[in-house]
């Protein structure tokens, strides 16, 4: 029998000259079947509505006083987004249905009464929706509970966040078994890996598949630029004139950079060629929130004319007024291309319009495969791995607080949830006497000792102060050590990080919320600025550079190793592949290329294995030791996405030693334990276990503090007990997070089984791009500026010579 909305819904689409689209009435038939369901669906598609309309005509047919669904948004500013596009409709229904947020800047007071007096609807993230579980009224608050809705599922759930998620909700199920699951996506390769994601117990046949109609082709070109593509830089801000030409003739453009420090530089080249004055606006994480919030409802009443974004509103924030979407630098994945370009037009029948700035030559390459990738269909593929146990840990606090419990039934519990199906009872015993006392190394300090086990084998905290500190410091995103930035009136305009501030002094300038400040003074938490006019520097953030996808790197590859489809590029580029095939060889897919040549006194080995920044710096850390041990006397190295460049003294004469299998058993854990990455993780895994508090009651500690006391942790048990449980999460951390091993590992793989080694007298062309490199990651001066561009105009004259 077919699904029928309700006859006020039905009304409401008749009187926009609507219909419901085939998906949303499939996910209502889901819904009246009970299953879970995950709908894929194409930005412009109704894909929020689809996921509400169930609990809005389940709600109609039966009002209640309880909390009926629970939405799960992976940002704060996506909650706030959807509950102004989701009243909108129910008040112009009439319908008595409330619908509230609970974010990090919920008022406390609000969130006090809405776990007495709870919304119909309640919009929150994963870290609200835990700390709401460690209440012990949590199960009469859920006891009623129909519906999850898990939103942009993809953004989160393969990382920590996800885990947490996934872990909550086997909770919400444990308390109401009849509890629906639905998540929602616009980009997913994998249906089934995500439906075995959702699914309690992985069961997957539980997850209905809902696929949305195909959408318009979006619109997507290149932009070729005046004059020629660069050989190296990945800002594109070479194109600001042109970019801005484009702002000029659309009404709403979104501007979208892959980091923050980018943003502020891009924003800064906009403004300066800004001659018509128009409002253009900045938005990244590290701004204050009310600078955020000030400039989503700008671009909501359409008083913009362009946003300078990062990631920060990559998700789902719905600006029907935005016509256009520039991506500046390469896209580095096809999803998140795709992700980007569906900010534009939020229409299915429509075409949104997007240009790509490519900042390089390689990113050319890069730029076009994305495109191909789009036009194909092709999405990235995504990682799924086992649940991390600094998060597990965070989780069982969180329960034990909201009260006791025995262990076997949790681990039950826990199993249920996807990322922790495999966990071992052995392994949940270490977390839960992790959180006993810390470890053995640790059981002398009553500060560790948060849980405690009663006669009758039930746990329990230990006392009622680790409450107030989890629910303190409970979070999964670990910032790193910031401070404040300050007007003297004491308005927050945001944080930069500790190791960037530890460079300025008093009088140094730099951009920030789209302004030039000068620093007046500055302590342990604050920065305080004032405006300026003077030049000024563009402040760095850590954090792991965006990686090329590998379905990306290998359409790159490929493009390489096809003439045939150089013709497509711009003659600039076609000519610099030409010449590199006349000078030295283009490698086939699935080979690695590796060349070698002297240059102005120093030898250099080049790399070309397309694995992405992360895996290339530290395969430039690995080598440099190995050629050290060889004698080789190294240099130093670069690298970008594409390439690794070492120079040294002597030459390299047989590669293949360097790249041999057991890098990764003996320079890789040596460098790893020597070099700062491990106590770095570490530091974020203590304070996700709850091993180390960020703030008390009434002060927050400074990332120094915290850093310190993680240091002298990570010390002790290092030397007393080399096998406890954060040493191995950190280590999961740095292999994955800071290192891409899974990648490095596979470069290692490809070396010794298709190594082409290229002997060379002089530098090739396809070495041009990373090789200018050198000499610029602390550049200041203009002086030195234009020392570095007349040796980069010398090595390409050199590069491109063809006898």
């Amino acid at each position: 029998m077919p699904v029928t909305l309700p006859a006020i819904i039905d009304t409401w689409f008749d009187a926009r000259g609507w219909r419901p689209r085939r998906h949303q009435m499939d996910m209502l038939a889901a819904a009246e079947r009970g299953d879970h369901a995950l709908l894929v669906a194409p930005t412009g598609a109704g894909k929020t509505l689809a996921g509400f309309l169930p609990s809005l005509a389940d709600l109609i047919a039966h009002p209640t006083d309880r909390l009926h669904t629970l939405y799960v948004s992976p940002l704060k500013a996506l909650a706030v987004d959807v509950r102004r596009n989701l009243l909108t409709p129910i008040e112009e229904m009439g319908l008595s249905i409330s619908v509230e947020t609970r974010t990090g800047d919920t008022p406390s007071d609000r969130k006090a009464r809405q776990r007495v007096r709870p919304p119909h609807i309640l919009l929150t993230t994963p870290e609200s929706l835990s700390l709401l579980l460690s209440y012990p009224d949590a199960a009469l608050l859920f006891s009623d509970l129909k519906t999850v809705i898990v939103d942009e599922v993809h953004a989160f759930a393969t990382q920590k966040r996800g885990d947490l998620l996934n872990l909550s909700m086997a909770r919400l199920q444990a308390i109401n078994p009849t509890l629906r699951r639905v998540a929602l996506s616009a980009t997913v390769a994998d249906v089934d890996a995500y439906r075995a994601w959702l699914a309690p117990d992985g069961d997957i046949d539980a997850v209905t598949p809902v696929m949305g109609e195909a959408g318009a082709e979006p619109n997507v070109a290149i932009l070729i630029p005046e004059g020629r593509v660069p050989w190296s830089g990945h800002s594109g801000k070479y194109a600001a004139k042109q970019v801005m030409a484009e702002i000029e003739a659309r009404q709403t453009t979104l501007v979208f950079c892959n980091t923050r420090g980018l943003a502020e530089l891009i924003f800064q080249e906009l403004w300066s060629v800004n001659d018509a004055n128009l409002p253009i606006a900045i938005h990244h994480g590290s701004l204050s929130i009310e600078a955020r919030r000030k400039v989503e409802s700008a671009m909501a009443a359409g008083k913009l004319r362009a946003l300078v974004a990062t990631a920060s509103l990559d998700l789902g924030v719905d600006w029907g007024n935005v016509d256009c979407v520039i991506q500046m630098g390469a896209p580095k994945g096809s999803s998140r291309l795709l992700q980007r370009i569906g900010r534009a037009n939020h229409r299915l029948d429509m075409a949104s319009e997007a240009i790509l700035i490519p900042g390089n030559r390689f990113e050319y390459l890069e730029a076009r495969a994305a495109l191909d990738a789009v036009e194909a269909g092709e999405r990235d593929a995504d990682d799924f791995r086992p649940g991390s146990l600094d998060v597990l840990a965070q989780h069982v606090m969180g329960l034990a607080c909201a009260g006791p419990f025995r262990a076997e039934e949790l681990l039950a519990e826990v199993q249920s949830a996807m990322p922790y199906s495999a966990l071992t009872p052995e392994a949940f015993d270490h977390v839960l006497h992790f959180i006993e006392g810390g470890g053995y190394a640790l059981r002398a300090y009553d500060r560790f000792k948060r849980l405690t086990q009663d006669d009758d084998g039930s746990w329990r905290v230990s006392h009622p102060r680790f409450i107030q500190q989890h629910r303190l410091n409970a979070g999964i995103i670990v910032d790193q050590p910031a401070l404040a930035v300050r007007f003297a009136n004491g308005r927050k305009l945001g944080t930069v990080e500790e190791g960037f501030a530890a460079q300025l002094r008093p009088g140094d300038s730099f951009f920030f919320s789209g302004m030039a400040l000068e620093v007046v003074r500055m302590d342990t938490s604050d920065l305080t600025v004032r405006a300026t006019s003077k030049q000024a520097r563009i402040p760095s953030w850590g954090g792991s550079r965006m990686a090329m996808s590998t379905r990306l790197a290998d359409r790159v590859r490929h493009f390489l190793a096809e003439p045939e489809e150089w013709h497509r590029f711009p003659p600039d580029v076609r000519e610099w592949l030409e010449m590199q095939k006349l000078r030295s060889t283009l490698p086939q897919p699935g080979q690695l290329l590796i060349e070698t040549f002297p240059h102005e006194g120093r030898h250099y080995l080049v790399c070309y294995s397309f694995e992405g920044w992360n895996a290339h710096q530290s395969l430039g850390m690995l080598l440099t030791r190995r050629m050290e041990s060889q004698g080789l006397m190294p240099l130093g190295f670069v690298a970008n996405d594409y390439a690794l460049a070492v120079y040294g003294m002597k030459p390299v004469t047989d590669p293949a030693s360097l790249f041999s299998a057991d890098i990764l058993d003996h320079e890789f854990v040596d460098w790893v334990e020597q070099s700062s990455l491990l106590k770095r993780a570490f530091r974020d895994v203590a304070v996700i276990s709850g091993l180390i508090e960020r703030q008390h009651p009434g002060k927050r500690k400074t990332g120094r503090q915290v850093t310190f006391s993680t240091d002298l942790i990570y010390d002790v048990l290092r030397k007393y007990q080399p096998d406890h449980l954060l040493l191995k999460a950190a280590w999961a951390d740095a292999r994955a997070r800071m290192t891409d091993v899974g990648r490095l590992g596979d470069l290692i793989d490809r070396a010794g089984q298709t190594m082409l080694h290229v002997t060379l007298d002089r530098v090739s062309p396809l070495a041009v791009p990373v090789l200018i490199l050198i000499g610029r990651e602390h550049v200041a001066q203009t002086a030195a500026e234009d020392a570095l561009l007349m040796e980069a105009e010398a090595l390409v004259a050199e590069a491109m010579r063809a006898d």
